[in-house]
């Protein structure tokens, strides 16, 4: 009665029984019992055995032959060296098929794929498997199962052995190049999909409603995507280096230039790693986007001839242009990111008032972006000794730039740590505790003149 009662607890905490039928078979269910309370206790080395016996006489009956699997096998790689070693990562590997296999509905083809790829490159000196084969498989993950090719680090790894193969003579420039595009286009994707999603709790936020403990979790989740993709996007331009400068690039795109220059792809791509690089200087980059503009006009063919006339100092004929790609872009997130660099350009120019309105526009199509709350902050505190008709009221000016800040750190965590620190020293310029008292105006409101046109109210003491 006690075992049956213990296995009618597990089953229903697990749920994962799949078949009631089997119910039936007592052995299985006893096996089942035993391994599992095993693996609860963390004693690996005796829930083995009866797993094993499970794995092999009860397929199919449950879903914690995987799960527990998983744990024991690791557990025993842990603990065990040489060919047992191997063999039992070898063992895991099979696991994750049998997984697939016999639990479709729970363990996805990518997925298991991802499992199988990120084991052999965790134990790839234990299974004596070169660069080129990590890579071969990784290559064939990404290409077969591109949805589910999710993980940050697993895209760091992919694109750090195309340039382990590449710096060894393995791999062409031009596969560099295109497996860099590759892995950029699919953490973009990414992080539009995060940052679109964030954005919905954001809005919710900032309409005076409260998360509930679900969107609260899924919200921080989501910010933690977003900053590991921000920190992977890094270490891959670190990774990448000085093999993409101009004096690889332009000879490799001459090169290929006459027979590649009607392929909207390869253009492009072309014209984004020289722009990237800032390789437009040369006269290959005016063909390339011309090229590209008749191939395939579009949002990004306008943007490049944009940068294109920025470069050469027209910078309102490039502002057109700006303003060109931003109207035909239907993309809601991309559009934010161009309003975002239009704000930058106006704002390098000192057109504050024209950047902020940019910026603005920035973050009403996405929220969760804190990079244009923290411009506009740098702009104010810039103009704090313009912005005022007293010395306390142009001091002032930095409680504005700070509340930018704040908002800032409080929607975006690929910024957060530099917000708070540019919060935390626009705070220490601003009128101090003995200023307020002194200029006795605690709770008051301050009108901030010139460009800025807003109002801040003195904190009280």
């Amino acid at each position: 009665m006690k075992t049956r009662t213990t296995l009618a607890v597990l089953v229903a905490f697990l749920g994962l029984t799949t078949s009631i039928s089997h119910a039936q078979n007592e052995e299985c269910m006893t096996k089942l019992s035993i391994f599992h309370e095993y693996v609860k206790a963390e004693n690996f080395d005796a829930a083995y055995e009866p797993w094993m016996w499970f794995r092999q006489n009860c397929k199919g009956f449950n879903r914690a032959v995987i799960v527990d699997g998983e744990k024991i096998l690791k557990y025993k790689i842990e603990k065990t060296s040489g060919t047992e070693q191997v063999a039992f990562i070898n063992d895991l590997i099979k696991l994750y098929g049998e997984g697939a296999t016999d639990y479709p509905d729970k363990y996805g083809k990518g997925d298991t794929e991802m499992d199988i790829i990120s084991t052999k490159y965790k134990y790839r000196t234990e299974l004596g498997l070169s660069d080129e084969q990590l890579y071969n498989g990784y290559d064939n993950v990404f290409k077969s199962y591109r949805k589910d090719f999710t993980s940050p680090s697993a895209l760091y790894t992919y694109f750090s052995l195309v340039v382990d193969l590449f710096d060894a003579g393995k791999k062409p420039a031009q596969d560099l190049f295109d497996k860099y595009d590759d892995v950029m286009e699919k953490i973009d994707e990414e992080v539009k999909n995060a940052a679109e999603e964030l954005n919905k709790f954001v809005e919710k936020e900032d309409a005076g409603q409260t998360l509930t403990k679900k969107e609260s979790s899924r919200k921080e989740y989501l910010e933690k995507i977003l900053d590991a993709f921000d920190k992977v996007t890094g270490s891959i331009n670190t990774k990448l280096g000085q093999r993409a400068n101009c004096e690889v690039l332009i000879p490799l795109y001459k090169k290929d230039f006459e027979a590649k220059k009607n392929d909207a792809v390869w253009l492009k791509r072309a014209v984004s790693r020289m722009a990237d690089k800032d390789c437009t200087d040369d006269p290959l980059f005016i063909d390339l986007v011309k090229a590209y503009d008749q191939t395939s006009p579009s949002a990004d063919t306008k943007y490049y001839v944009a940068m294109l006339l920025l470069k050469q100092g027209k910078t309102n004929e490039a502002l057109g242009y700006f303003r060109q790609s931003s109207d035909l872009e239907t993309d809601s997130y991309k559009k934010g990111k161009l309003a975002e660099k239009i704000g930058h350009i106006l704002k390098n120019k000192g057109r504050y008032a024209e950047a902020r309105n940019y910026y603005m526009e920035s973050i009403k199509l996405n929220p969760s972006n804190g990079r244009p709350y923290l411009a506009i902050g740098t702009m104010y505190a810039n103009s704090a000794n313009d912005c005022g008709d007293s010395v306390f009221n142009k001091r002032a000016v930095y409680w504005l730039a700070a509340a930018e800040a704040d908002k800032a750190a409080r929607v975006d965590p690929t910024i957060r740590s530099h917000a708070q620190q540019s919060a935390e020293s626009w705070r220490a310029k601003a009128p101090s505790k003995s200023d307020i008292f002194t200029q006795g105006n605690a709770g008051q409101t301050i009108s901030v003149g010139c460009w800025i046109n807003r109002s801040v109210t003195v904190p009280s003491i």
